[in-house]
């Protein structure tokens, strides 16, 4: 029994699916087959015939007269259901009509789901076809079977359990993806609950919220990654990677590492990459005082960045748009620079990233002279991020730190000294923009391996004055500084240090390597 014989007709063809036209003409029977065996002989119908190979379904027309055929690539498909006639109310059984393909198809970065309907009565012919083509969908690597997902219900707007319940379950429902669900009651919930839980019974971890709890999950996973090894992060150690993939369903206002992963903002997109098992390496920072880890991440802000989010964190009860903005405004109406000392290491291979093949300025990133030896900057400073990924959002479509790359070995370094309010300003309203917001005097801009923050005055001390017995007394007191690791505020009082590790963490998504027509607007400025 060929393809067309089986299914006379088909519907719902898309037409931007990633497929192949062309004519077919040849002699003996069609047949379904992976590279190396025919899995299915069936009869000759004219001198035409359909197939379903190990990478592409191949679908004909009934007319005679029709010698084309389309050709679906079978890594497009993550699902194929017996379609059913059923009254209402009716669970079970029903009216065979056929089978039901679907398709994940790409539009620019965005992914969607799509559907072939292929016609036929016979539960004989539906069932072998079903079979057939479930055993190849299983056999494609890295497609979750099991997923972990953990909700924080609070994130944005209080959107992301109506996010994942209405976009996301609907579609591992399709995929036949088992899910244990659990949604967060308190802050370190999700810490918690991947230190103790048997992670041997999943295929991957799904976080649905903000930056902050990405930023949790992720650290999360790495430290049980840690536990189960044996390593001792209270000492200067070498991680080992995450044991499973992280996929994000972003639900909060900046959404930082979905836009950097995908390119945009879009709940079925990610989900669609998870079903698919599309994976990207990322690289990760470690942050650690006094020899003790104090967490993993992937970017990290000090001054501006640090003391906005500080504000934003006070100020809870507020709408999350209207809080950043107001963060924003008030950190800037106190705009004040903070004295610190960096150390840092330049990247070794300067032929290891693509975007140093010119010692040219046009970038303002300052290159590895190839000598291997820590640098040495201090002075006052208005902001100083640190950044192994791009950090795309909707108010710097460019990326925060747009010379760098997901997993290309590199923290970017970015220092702003102190300078005019206005001037200040002026360089943040350039991250909307498609201008070079690096394009200033005070502003400096490394590729490094490693960095060494020393904030607070010199020593890090400053001393406060006291009376006792109306006698004058001095005493060290030491300064406590904000800093934004991910939209995750943590307080510092003594030297960071913060070492890149590449490909530390699997993410599921793809790598966007340049963002054309970036026409977002800034909301805060």
């Amino acid at each position: 029994m060929t393809f067309e014989q089986a299914f006379p007709t088909f519907t719902n063809a898309p037409k931007t699916c990633r497929h192949i036209i062309s004519t077919l003409f040849c002699d003996g029977s069609p047949w379904i087959q992976t590279e190396e065996q025919s899995l299915w002989p069936g009869k000759e119908k004219g001198n035409r015939k359909s197939v379903v190979i190990s990478k592409r379904l191949a679908l004909t027309g009934i007319s005679k007269m029709t010698y084309k055929e389309e050709f679906i690539d079978l890594r497009d498909i993550f699902s194929v259901k017996m379609k059913r006639r059923r009254s209402i109310g009716q669970k079970r059984g029903g009216t065979l009509l056929g089978l039901t393909v679907f398709l994940c198809i790409r539009k620019g970065r965005k992914l969607k789901q799509g559907l072939i309907n292929l016609h036929n009565l016979s539960e004989d012919y539906c069932a072998i076809w079903f079979k057939q083509l479930k055993e190849i969908l299983n056999g494609f690597p890295n497609r979750p079977k099991s997923l972990k997902v953990i909700i924080n219900p609070h994130s944005h707007k209080g959107e992301a359990t109506n996010i994942y319940n209405e976009h996301v379950e609907p579609l591992f429902k399709l995929a036949d993806i088992q899910t244990d669900v659990t949604v967060t009651k308190y802050a370190g919930h999700a810490l918690a609950l991947l230190k103790e839980c048997d992670l041997q019974e999943y295929d991957g971890i799904l976080c649905v919220g903000g930056d902050g709890s990405v930023s949790e999950v992720t650290h999360g996973l790495l430290l049980r990654a840690q536990m189960d090894a044996g390593k001792n992060t209270n000492a200067n150690f070498t991680p080992v990677r995450a044991p499973l993939p992280l996929g994000i369903i972003s639900a909060g206002s900046t959404n930082v590492l979905a836009y950097s992963l995908h390119g945009i903002c879009h709940p079925v997109t990610a989900a669609l990459h998870i079903i698919m098992g599309n994976i990207q390496p990322v690289d990760v920072c470690s942050f650690s005082s006094n020899s003790k880890l104090l967490r993993f991440g992937l970017s990290s802000m000090f001054g501006f960045g640090g003391k906005t989010l500080a504000i934003a964190e006070k100020h809870r009860w507020m709408p999350s748009s209207q809080r950043r903005d107001f963060a924003v405004v008030k950190t800037l109406a106190n705009l004040k620079p903070d004295y610190c000392e960096l150390s840092f290491l330049p990247t070794r291979d300067s032929e290891f990233t693509f975007h140093r093949d010119s010692k040219k300025k046009t970038d303002n990133y300052d290159y590895y002279d190839g000598k291997g030896q820590w640098r040495h900057i201090q002075g006052q400073f208005l902001n100083v991020s640190i950044m192994s990924i791009p950090c795309l959002c909707s108010m710097a479509p460019r990326g925060l730190a747009p010379n760098t790359r997901l997993n290309d070995g590199t923290m970017a370094l970015i220092v702003v000294r102190n300078t005019s309010r206005q001037e200040f300003v002026r360089h943040l309203k350039r991250h909307p923009t498609l201008k070079d917001q690096f394009d200033f005097p005070f502003v400096e801009t490394y590729l490094v391996e490693e960095v060494k923050l020393q904030t607070g005055p010199p020593h890090n001390f400053v001393h406060s004055e006291y009376e006792q017995n109306g006698e004058a007394h001095t005493i060290p007191t030491e300064d406590i500084y904000s800093l934004n690791i991910d939209g995750d505020l943590l307080n510092v009082s003594s030297e960071i240090h913060i070492r890149l590790h590449p490909e530390l963490l699997n993410l599921y998504g793809s790598n966007i390597e340049e963002l054309d027509n970036c026409n977002a607007k800034c909301s805060c400025l």
